[in-house]
């Protein structure tokens, strides 16, 4: 099974979430915290992970594009 893709903008929107609640709270509740803060570590990580994916599919572009324009310039 292919793993699913992750939405960036989804993502940043469930961060901003966490950080929202942090800022609600009075007295925020150790535990409730600490989920929220592992499951703000997570998208991070998984954040981080599909920005490198963005990254080299961007420099996978550029090169083929520089490799078209090699070859027409040759011809």
């Amino acid at each position: 099974m292919a793993e699913k893709q992750v939405n960036l903008k989804d993502s940043l929107k469930k961060l901003t979430d966490i950080v929202a609640w942090f800022e609600q709270q009075e007295e925020v509740d150790v535990e409730a915290g600490l989920e929220k803060v592992k499951e703000g570590a997570e998208l991070v990580k998984v954040c981080k992970k599909r920005l490198s994916e963005i990254e080299n599919e961007f420099e996978q572009i550029q090169r083929e594009v520089n490799q078209d324009n090699n070859v027409k310039s040759i011809q």
